[in-house]
């Protein structure tokens, strides 16, 4: 049997992974010998569980893509190879892993007999910090509706929660001037509503933001909307929701390795839907086949 450790976030899908924890315990208790269970409250205990870890140890991740957008450091430093079991709101790399909508057992089956494959990172770099991401990097608009969505009801989960969001942020729409620049060539200068950067095919809770995103192809994605007003985003909206905003004008697609953003307005970002602040300047690269994964 596959030696497997299990790390749950008990507050992912709020609280919908905590409820699992008994069962779990269960499940680990009678593998005791080739696996533990670590139950982490908050990153911190996260992070260091992990980096406790021997390098390259299978870690049943419970939980969504925050969850792993704070934990992928730790998974990064040690090299470990990542077994998502999905319990979060977004679940978007669940879904590029194709795992998603699989109960806990038949995720944790499909770690026990799979054998890893490597799956790119992002990283984004400003003036403040240095951060990795597996599904999504945001700026502008989308970011914005991120923060609106992590402050949302906590009734209402999933792309409901990111549809009402969006329909919040409408409200005060904005455009950034931005300067973007792939792989050295210019791509796009102006008014710009939002320049997303996709590793998986779809984000904020299975929108198919970039259909044809692949994980391992060593490359990213960026999806820029250009100028667009209130009403030209709320007519865009259902475009997106059926894949179909590709083809307007104002919207374009790119592979790319590295990105250059620059603006002289403070520009929104997200990580996998964690929203981090604001910055004028901002780099992408990826690194190919950096984590490695568990996949169907």
């Amino acid at each position: 049997m596959k030696k497997i450790h299990g790390l749950v976030n008990p507050h992912a899908g709020g609280g919908k992974a905590g409820r699992l924890v008994p069962a779990l315990q269960g499940w680990f208790a009678g593998r005791a010998a080739i696996g533990a269970l670590c139950v982490a409250d908050n990153v911190p205990q996260a992070l260091a569980w992990l980096r406790s870890l021997p390098r390259g140890t299978t870690v049943a991740l419970v939980g969504g893509d925050g969850t792993l957008n704070q934990v992928l450091p730790a998974l990064l430093e040690q090299q470990h190879c990542l077994a998502l079991v999905p319990q979060g709101s977004g679940n978007d790399v669940a879904r590029a892993l194709g795992v998603f909508g699989m109960g806990w057992q038949d995720a944790l089956a499909l770690a026990e007999n799979t054998a890893p494959r490597p799956m790119d990172v992002g990283w984004l770099s400003t003036a403040q910090m240095e951060r990795p991401f597996l599904s999504s990097l945001t700026v502008g608009f989308d970011s914005a509706v991120g923060y609106k969505a992590l402050h949302g009801p906590r009734w209402l989960r999933g792309l409901p929660r990111y549809l009402l969001a969006t329909l919040r942020e409408l409200s005060a729409l904005q455009n950034w001037d931005m300067q973007i620049t792939l792989d050295g060539v210019a791509l796009h200068s102006g008014a710009t509503l939002f320049a997303s950067t996709l590793n998986t095919p779809s984000y904020g809770s299975g929108m198919p933001a970039v259909p044809q995103a692949l994980i391992d192809d060593g490359a990213l994605d960026v999806l820029v909307a250009g100028d667009f007003n209130a009403l030209q985003t709320l007519a865009m909206l259902p475009r997106l929701l059926l894949a179909r905003h590709l083809s307007h004008p104002r919207v374009q697609t790119r592979r790319f390795r590295q990105l250059e953003i620059r603006s002289t307005q403070a520009l929104p970002l997200a990580t996998d839907g964690e929203y981090l602040g604001e910055a004028h300047t901002l780099a992408v690269q990826v690194a190919p086949g950096a984590l490695q994964v568990l996949r169907r």
